[in-house]
């Protein structure tokens, strides 16, 4: 009927209480059951001890797994704050970035009397033959096309086609791009071509007009495009063949195509009208 486990088990159970109730009898009666008393103990002490042992291991694995849940969860949340402070810290240097950005804009408009209006670079054309990006301005914010794009280090190119809020801008580093221009310390003219490759060279320079590598380059005004006096780059290499009309200048610009966010539109420029062209190799 009962299994031979379980009569264990009773009678073990049994044998501790009878134990219990000889040292409860004891301690009040020490002289009385002296004798059973210290059997009793010597046979139950070292389950008492292995019991007690047991229920304050068990207490201490509790302990401890709540102590590593807590660990766990205040781990947690300082991950999170941490992500938190690397996202906002991220939003602050952006944001200075642009206030500096800014800065140079509002810096290069109090120099003179040019009228613009900034715009954001929204896309750029990912084909590696031509050289145009777009911007969030349209004819809504009176842009038109020809009008001459700038940035506060030189000019960037024109508008080529625009729409009611969206216009796109032919850098000066596109091969269908051209800009009359001057090297600033000789007055050696010139026509400003892209090459599609981050650089530009300039063009129909006679061999006979002193040019030198570290010459800023600037636009000459008569196209009636560009206002007069705006930045292009600098000359990079010279080279003075032995025949021929012409020497071969390469013009590094002064604004980096690369990292081109904000621009500035001008709309005031004395060439800007509704019928202006780009010009055409």
């Amino acid at each position: 009927m009962f299994s031979k486990r379980m009569v264990f088990t009773i009678a073990g159970v049994f044998f501790f209480i009878c134990c219990i109730i000889l040292i409860s009898v004891s301690s009040r009666h020490p002289d009385a059951t002296e004798g059973a008393g210290s059997i009793t103990i010597a046979f139950v002490s070292p389950l008492q001890e292995a019991v007690t042992g047991s229920i304050n291991f068990v207490k201490d694995i509790w302990k401890y797994y709540f102590s590593l849940s807590s660990t766990a969860k205040e781990n947690k949340n300082l991950k999170k704050s941490l992500v938190q402070a690397v996202e906002k810290n991220n939003q602050c240097i952006e944001i200075e970035l642009s206030n500096q950005r800014l800065r140079k804009f509002l810096s290069f408009q109090s120099t003179g009397t040019i009228k613009t209006v900034s715009a954001e670079v929204i896309g750029k054309d990912p084909s590696p033959w031509f050289k145009t990006v777009i911007i969030d301005k349209g004819k809504a914010d009176g842009i038109q096309k020809g009008f001459p794009i700038v940035v506060p280090e030189g000019i960037a190119g024109q508008v080529m086609s625009v729409s009611a809020h969206y216009a796109k801008v032919l850098l000066i580093i596109d091969r269908n791009s051209a800009v009359d221009a001057l090297v600033q310390r000789s007055r050696a003219r010139g026509i400003i071509r892209g090459r599609s490759a981050e650089s530009c060279s300039l063009h129909y320079v006679l061999r006979k007009n002193d040019v030198r590598v570290g010459d800023e380059v600037v636009s000459s005004g008569i196209d009636g495009v560009y206002p007069k006096g705006l930045r292009i780059g600098y000359v990079s290499s010279v080279i003075r063949r032995n025949s021929g009309m012409f020497q071969a200048v390469n013009i590094t610009p002064s604004a980096d195509f690369e990292k081109l966010e904000e621009v500035l539109v001008i709309i005031n420029s004395p060439g800007n009208a509704p019928e202006n062209t780009i010009e055409k190799p």
